[in-house]
């Protein structure tokens, strides 16, 4: 089980959305993917995609100053 650890800071949506799905067909079951991003639709969008792809949305923390890390599970 690995973790990955994807930066997605002054992307604005849909592209952090679609560096996940990138980073998706690295992972394998199991692996943790951690993003963080200041979208502003960034938590929202993150959890209909986890619901889309069927994955485990693990946490999703606010960092302040617009940021939020999450864990997505494959």
């Amino acid at each position: 089980m690995a973790t990955q650890v994807l930066d997605c800071v002054g992307m604005k949506c849909p592209q952090p959305t679609l560096k996940v799905t990138v980073m998706s067909s690295k992972m394998k079951p199991g692996d943790i993917l951690e993003v963080v991003a200041d979208c502003s639709t960034f938590e929202d969008d993150v959890k209909a995609w986890c619901q889309r792809a069927k994955k485990t949305l693990l946490w999703c923390k606010d960092e302040g100053g617009g940021k939020k890390r999450v864990q997505i599970k494959f």
